[in-house]
């Protein structure tokens, strides 16, 4: 079997930031896959100061930046290459998931996060973007980046902090939803079914304390959970994955922290 080509993308701009932890988040996880592989990832967008308002505004302020990424995207995918991307943050991937429905559309997206990232302009209780960006890749509402995601197509996992807008979704169109206590391995398997695999990582999703993050949820997933729902997806035909919300310190001016024992829990998806 002809091994596939690895392209490696850093997101450098905002995306709904609340703070500016993330985008050196982003470049961390880069240099460390760049020590890790002897190969410089393609650099999207210039940091600036997060605005911290409301949805609408960030999506104008980041739509440059989103569409290069898209456009990245597309490049990626259409050369057969499998991507991996250091997205700083989830609305990331209002750009990034069209795309991969786009040139994969039998691939499921496996959403790991503590949060559902389902909600609508009009269900947003909170105004923030990140929380908006899978519904509009899944056809929820219009970013203007496109869509093309079945919610068939989408297996969340890790999910602890699901609004009643978010859970009457998921209900409603009987989505895979894989909570932090299951039989992740078993139920992972059984939920992706043999589809390719495209991955989504909000840092989030795991336990707080393990990695710093803009939101903390307890009961999440461990290294060593997340090691193993890496090993069952490995298995699979696999597209890609996005790394998003690794901030590069536990607070402002503080000290920086390696995001190696992350990587090291992705590395079923990252070695060949």
């Amino acid at each position: 079997m002809t091994m596939k080509p690895t392209e490696y993308t850093v997101f450098q701009s905002r995306a709904g930031d609340r703070n500016d932890l993330a985008i050196p988040g982003a470049k961390a996880i880069g240099q460390a896959l760049a020590r890790r592989t002897g190969v410089s990832p393609t650099v999207i967008g210039s940091p600036a100061p997060a605005l911290n308002v409301n949805w609408r505004e960030e999506l104008d302020a980041a739509l440059p930046a989103l569409r290069a990424m898209q456009s990245r995207m597309h490049d990626v995918l259409a050369s057969g290459a499998i991507s991996i991307a250091a997205t700083s943050r989830c609305a990331v991937s209002l750009a990034t998931l069209p795309a991969v429905a786009q040139h994969h559309p039998a691939a499921c997206v496996v959403w790991f996060d503590s949060h559902g990232d389902l909600n609508t302009p009009g269900s947003t209780t909170t105004g923030y973007l990140g929380g908006l960006a899978l519904a509009a890749p899944a056809g929820l509402w219009d970013s203007g980046l496109g869509s093309g995601l079945g919610l068939d197509r989408i297996v969340l996992v890790g999910q602890r902090d699901l609004d009643p807008f978010e859970q009457s979704v998921i209900g409603e169109h009987g989505m895979a939803h894989i909570g932090p206590a299951a039989d992740l391995a078993s139920e992972l398997r059984d939920a992706v079914a043999g589809r390719p695999v495209y991955v989504h990582l909000d840092c989030d999703v795991l336990d707080p304390g393990i990695v710093p993050t803009d939101y903390v949820h307890e009961g999440g997933l461990s290294l060593e959970d997340l090691r193993l729902c890496c090993t069952v997806l490995a298995r699979h035909e696999f597209v890609g994955i996005e790394i998003a919300e690794f901030q590069y310190a536990w607070q402002t001016d503080g000290d920086p922290v390696s995001p190696e024992f992350l990587l090291d829990a992705v590395a079923p998806l990252l070695e060949p």
